[in-house]
């Protein structure tokens, strides 16, 4: 119950920060995180700044394996920053190319 309590949590205090009101892919990997949403939001917007556009919790190579993925606008330019879902590392903040993955 705590957490889910603390998930519920970061999910509103998330969408409150960054006005983004839309469903996390990959929400199956919550649990297997250290990171909660709202800090790797936190920690994605002080990489890059913006509004963040679209988000994912996915298994991906690279760090501990487990990584939130941010799409960030600012202006016309987006950018994809990826934050480990266990560490908080930044591993990830370059210029989303013509075909997103």
């Amino acid at each position: 119950m705590a957490k889910f309590n603390r998930l519920l949590t970061s999910i509103l205090i998330g969408t409150l920060l960054t006005g983004t009101a839309f469903a996390l892919n990959g929400e199956k990997y919550l649990a297997d995180a250290s990171v909660t949403l709202a800090q790797a939001r936190e920690a994605a917007l002080k990489a890059y700044p913006g509004k963040i556009v679209s988000e994912e919790l996915e298994e991906e190579s690279g760090g501990s394996g487990l990584r939130y993925s941010f799409v960030i606008r600012h202006h016309t330019a987006k950018h994809e920053v990826g934050i480990d879902a266990k560490t908080g590392a930044l591993l990830e903040n370059s210029v989303e190319g013509k075909n997103p993955d």
